[in-house]
Order: structure tokens, then sequence, then C-alpha cells
């Protein structure tokens, strides 16, 4: 993301300067070619979790740990965020599931309140932005529910907008000191 913010900056100050139209030609199509070498590079745990702490960590916590009292209905008979770290259970669901909670959004079944008490980042992230979340929050998880999690996944996979770029594949999570 980085470089595409670099590549534009740097075409949009060339393209000022004084010169031939040329010079202008070649930086538009350095700036998009750059933009989409940029735009093709897949996120991976390491982007995830700087969007997970940019859009997610207010309500689950810096570290998953999720809302105080999260088993209990809040004061306005709302469940509270769960935990995304081994302790709740967001490793019990597929990827394809997850995908669409982080996208259109979730309210819980048990809310008495009819809101969305997890709000919709589909048109605030891209799908590479949340498959990047949730292999962050794959990270958090032991390695028997990352196994479970891989299996659910086979039956409820990614949908096609955020299937991954052919080209090599992030590396896994490594298994941490539990």
């Amino acid at each position: 993301m980085q470089r595409l913010t670099t590549a534009r900056c740097f075409a949009a100050v060339t393209a000022r300067r004084p010169g031939s139209a040329s010079v202008r030609s070649f930086t538009g199509a350095a700036l998009i070619l750059f933009s989409a070498a940029a735009l093709a590079v897949e996120p991976g745990p390491d982007t995830g979790r700087r969007v997970y702490h940019a859009q997610c960590a207010s309500c689950h916590g810096g570290r998953g740990e999720g809302a105080p009292d999260w088993k209990q209905p809040d004061d306005q008979g709302e469940m509270p965020a769960p935990p995304h770290d081994r302790e709740g259970h967001t490793w019990k669901h597929a990827d394809g599931m997850l995908y669409r909670i982080v996208k259109n959004g979730w309210r819980d079944p048990f809310n008495k309140t009819q809101r969305l008490t997890m709000p919709a980042f589909g048109q605030t992230l891209s799908p590479a932005e949340i498959r990047a979340v949730i292999d962050y929050l794959e990270t958090l998880w032991t390695p028997e529910q990352r196994r479970f999690q891989e299996e659910e996944s086979r039956r409820e996979p990614y949908p096609p907008e955020a299937q991954r770029a052919p080209g090599p594949v992030p590396t896994q999570p490594r298994d941490k000191e539990q």
C-alpha cells in the first residue's frame, strides 16, 4: 500500500515539471505500472495486523482478547465484541463466513436490538485487506484450532472476489509459544 502512495506522489511531482509530452506520457505509463504492481501484492498476516489494529482493535482488543464480559449482554442488551484469539470462537468459522461477517457486518442473534453490532467493512476495506485481517487472526490461534478452521474452510472457502492471485502464497502463521 505504501508503494502505491509513493508511486502516485512521484508521478504527480514529475508530471508538473516542465518538459515534453513524452516525459508526461512516460510518467503516466509508469504510474499505471507501479499502481498495478502495488495492487497485485497479496497482503498477508503483517498487513492484516496493521489493518486489524486500525479498524478492529478498538472493539476486539489490541491482542484479540475481546471486550470485557464478552459472554454477557451489555446494558443495551447487545453482546459485546468477542475475542478473536484462542479463547474465542472465531476459529470455529470457515473463511467464507468470516469474510462475509467482516464485509457485511453482523448482528448477534441474541441481541435485543436490531442494529448491526459488528459494522460492515466492505466499503472501507478491499477484499485483499479483509482476507489479510483473517490471515492475521489465524496467527492468534493454536495449531489445533488452525487445523479445525482449515477443514471448515474447505467446505466454505473465500468467495471469488477474495481468492488469492496466482503466485507465491504468503507464509503460514508460525506456531507461537503457548
